[in-house]
């Protein structure tokens, strides 16, 4: 029976993709009294440790050699480009205040529901964001393989696995040393990017140590050095917009009939502002950066020794610094959104006035009899805004493991300091220059000839700090509770205890909103998270089993919740297993979202009644001021999961895999936008009373109020299939094939239409890897497909448009040299296909969801000793 069992687990982890060649190695098997013994191994989605890798759940692996033959750097890139990621995530961009964060979204859930552990412990969440975990701390140089659980893992591992867990395994039995080198350059300008590493590897009877340091790194790149760049032509630039009082509340509102003098437009003597029509544009995209510079550092080591045959302890340490660097188009400012009648503005006898008949602008031709102005003003001559940031990590955990009778127990403490700071330099501060414009010490027809100290009065450096740290107490054991005739039945208990503290700390003239073409808000706090958790295989048969699984959650902020889990594996023959599970799933809201305080944005909507108001068509696309709040009654939302999947051993060389999933939350946490809070108040729905759209006299939008909130259900289904072959050809080497689809089949929100095929909900997402080897080198092919989807959704749900399906083709050529040392070349994006160009979030396309780098040859050289 243990033979047959190490046969079919073997044929099974082939199937299952879930592990490296070297999980079924000869140290497992080892004979004992004439009898074969097995050892057992635990994987992602399961606290028990099994002798079959084709489990319950649906797990993928990359394992080291995937990783090394992917041309990728980093972690985040690695994630970023599998099927699972299936509406794309967030990667470092200038423009955004979590500038330097790369996610990972499972199942297009949100990087929010989708849990990262490394070694089977959380990762810190980064201290831009507050609610996701930043993968840019992760040293791919020290990473043996990534486990994707994409099921729902609460009732194992508590908040925020509703997408799935993605489980980071570090190196730990590495003997020598190993330096990597490595470089690559995109076809567009900049974007150059590099990575290196130094591992050290050491083992005895009693220890082992690996120790070592890893760091990667991309350029910035501007927008101007794409080949699809236009000129952006934003109307902060050199414009003006009578107002009006309103008698009853002596409040005054922009009427939006922008308009600007040849003196103030062409007359400025700089390129980048140039005529549209009656207004004022600047072409922002010709000083703008579109991909932020990243640059990862991290040092590593981790430690074990036995004290004796059943018990050892062991200490990891990791310590990661990421830095960016952004660069935004120059500040701007404008008064039209200040409601107070004394806010400083354009008087009516003012320098800066074109009505004024005294002002050195004053154009007759506009008809317009004296009066105050307000005004929109890009602060090119002040140079641009440039954010730095650097975060930090320190990650500290000490443990034991060990044998008490026949329970096997775990228990550790872990701390991490989660660190950040951002600086940014060339920000406006509004009161001087709005005082400065108003009497003319800058003036608008001359703005590049105001003098240095001038310039220096009006411009102020803008600094954020951030943490989120964490401590944990665990301890765990797990036992044979008896024996049955199919096997034993396995049991695992454990306890957890975790602090959060989190700051999110802005300077203190942008959280008053005293700068310009800037605004935070800080949010801070701090709470405990108590957790119990168990599970239990039984075999009710050898070829049926049953797990049961739950896990309590009791956090001091806003309460407590159970998730509970069940799962089942069949195995009929020896070649195929069927596999069922079903559980339930929470996320707990975020700190910043419970804590946050007032900031404004300046959000683009469309809104007739403001389009009609500004001289524009009804449909037209315009900014407004949101005040966005935070929501202390904030509970978590609850998911309800089931999975159906089959694996199947077609052949010794092929191997299948199909799974169905379906997700449904309630109670969703989400962010009311602008555009959905004024067409729910236009159309009459509910929604909290705290978001409100309020308006001037004339319809026009003056602010909407915005934040998150409890509200509706969101609900996900699809297919996974998964097909792994290897066919040896003798002398002529061997061919290995992973392909793998992610089809969504349905996703949406409240009960409504299915989002499928909107813009940016591929319905589909495909990877085909293949590695033929020959002698010393290896020839990879991996080929990338996004499915297509409608450019726009019409009113009545109806697609327009098409967007085309995207496919990329990455080449390399990988040499293992008679001196232990590894030549690779490679092109990503051999052929420069570029991204489907569409609107989308303020850029030419969806840059969550594809690359704009084209065409990156690449080179790295591995050296072991």
């Amino acid at each position: 029976m243990l033979n047959n069992k190490i046969s079919k687990a073997v044929r099974l982890a082939i199937a299952f993709g879930a592990a490296s060649t070297a999980v079924f190695s000869a140290s497992s098997i080892a004979a004992e009294e004439g009898a074969e013994k097995v050892e057992r191994i635990e994987v992602t989605g399961s606290r028990i440790k099994r002798v079959d890798m084709a489990g319950d759940l649906p797990i993928t692996v990359i394992d080291r050699a995937a990783i090394e033959l992917s041309g990728e750097t980093s972690v985040a890139d690695l994630l970023r480009n599998t099927t699972f990621n299936s509406l794309g995530s967030f990667r470092p961009q200038s423009g955004s205040s979590s500038q330097g964060a790369t996610t990972v979204s499972l199942r297009g859930l949100g990087s929010d529901r989708t849990l990262v552990l490394v070694d089977g412990r959380r990762l810190p969440k980064s201290t831009l964001t507050g609610s996701s975990q930043d993968l840019n701390f992760i040293p791919m140089a020290a990473v043996e393989r990534v486990e994707i659980l994409t099921d729902g893992a609460s009732a194992l591992y508590g908040s925020d696995a509703i997408g799935g867990v993605i489980n980071v395994i570090l190196r730990k039995d590495f003997n020598g040393a190993e330096i990597t080198l490595g470089s690559g350059r995109i076809e567009h300008e900049g974007g150059d990017r590099e990575n290196g590493s130094v591992l050290f590897g050491s083992s005895s009877d009693k220890a082992s140590v690996l120790a070592g340091a890893s760091w990667s790194g991309r350029d910035i790149v501007y927008a101007r050095d794409f080949p699809w760049y236009s000129p952006g032509g934003s109307v902060y630039s050199n414009n003006f917009t009578t107002f009006s009082i309103d008698p009853e509340t002596g409040e005054r509102a922009s009427n939006f009939d922008f308009f600007s003098p040849e003196a103030t437009c062409e007359g400025v003597g700089n390129e980048n502002f140039y005529r549209i029509g009656e207004r004022c544009g600047f072409n922002f995209a010709a000083v703008s950066a579109d991909e932020a510079s990243i640059k990862n550092r991290s040092a590593f080591m981790k430690a074990t020794y036995e004290i004796n045959d059943d018990w050892s302890i062991y200490s990891n340490i990791n310590i990661a610094q990421t830095k960016s660097f952004g660069r935004y188009a120059p500040g701007l400012d404008t008064t039209a959104y200040d409601a107070s009648p004394s806010t400083v503005f354009i008087s009516a006898d003012s320098p800066n006035n074109p009505t004024n008949p005294n002002s050195p602008i004053y154009d007759a031709s506009l008809n317009m009899e004296q009066q105050p102005l307000d005004y929109w003003h890009r602060f090119a001559a002040l140079g641009n805004r440039d954010n730095s940031l650097t975060s930090e990590l320190k990650d500290l955990s000490f443990g034991t493991t060990g044998m008490i009778g026949n329970v096997s127990v775990e228990a550790g403490v872990r701390k991490t300091i989660n660190e950040s700071n951002n600086i940014g330099s060339g920000y406006i501060l509004r009161s001087i220059a709005r005082q400065y414009i108003n009497d003319g010490t800058y003036m608008l027809n001359d703005p590049f000839g105001a003098s240095k100290d001038v310039k220096s009065a009006m411009t102020v450096t803008t600094s954020r700090t951030g943490k989120f740290n964490q401590e944990e107490v665990y301890a765990n054991a797990a036992f044979d509770v008896m024996e049955l005739d199919s096997g034993a039945i396995q049991a695992f208990v454990g306890f957890e205890y975790r602090t959060e503290d989190y700051a999110d700390k802005y300077d203190s003239l942008s959280e008053a909103g005293q700068v310009g073409g800037s605004s935070g808000s800080s949010a801070g706090g701090s709470r405990s998270v108590r957790s119990l958790f168990f599970e239990t295989l039984i075999p009710a048969t050898e070829e049926f089993e049953l797990t049961f699984a739950g896990r309590y959650d009791d956090y001091s902020d806003y309460g407590s919740d159970f998730s509970p889990k069940v799962s089942a594996r069949y195995a009929p023959i020896d070649d195929l297993v069927l596999r069922a599970a079903w559980g339930k799933g929470f996320r707990a809201p975020s700190l910043p979202d419970l804590t946050q305080q007032p900031s404004e944005s300046a959000d683009s909507v469309s809104d007739e009644a403001t389009c009609l108001a500004i001289g524009e068509e009804k449909d037209c696309s315009s900014q407004i001021n949101a005040l966005v709040i935070s929501n202390p009654d904030l509970q978590s939302e609850q998911s309800d999961q089931y999975s159906l999947g089959v694996v199947y051993q077609v052949t010794d060389d092929i191997s299948v895999e199909l799974d169905y999933y379906n997700t449904e939350i309630t109670n969703r946490i989400r962010a009311f936008g602008a555009q959905a809070i004024i067409d729910a108040r236009l159309r009459g729905d509910a929604i909290p009373d705290a978001f409100t759209v309020n308006r001037s006299p004339n319809g026009a939008i003056t602010q909407v109020v915005r934040g998150f909130g409890n509200d509706g259900s969101l609900e996900t289904s699809g297919i996974d299939f998964k097909a792994n072959s290897k066919f040896e050809f003798g002398d002529m080497g061997a061919l290995r094939t992973n392909f793998s689809i992610s089809h969504i089949l349905d996703y949406s929100t409240d009960g409504g239409r299915n989002f499928v095929d909107d813009p940016g909900v591929p319905q589909m997402r495909l990877n085909l890897s293949n590695v033929y080897s020959f002698a010393d080198f290896d020839f990879t092919w991996n080929l990338s497909l996004i499915d297509g989807q409608c450019e726009d959704i019409t009113a009545d749900g109806e697609c327009e448009g098409h967007i085309p399906t995207w496919v990329t083709h990455d080449l390399q050529v990988a040499y293992s040299t008679p001196w232990n040392s590894k030549i690779s070349f490679g092109a990503q994006n051999a052929f420069g296909k570029e991204p489907p160009l569409f609107a989308s979030g303020g850029r030419d396309y969806n840059f969550d969801l594809y690359s704009g780098f084209g065409r990156t040859m690449y080179f790295n050289f591995t050296q072991s000793f």
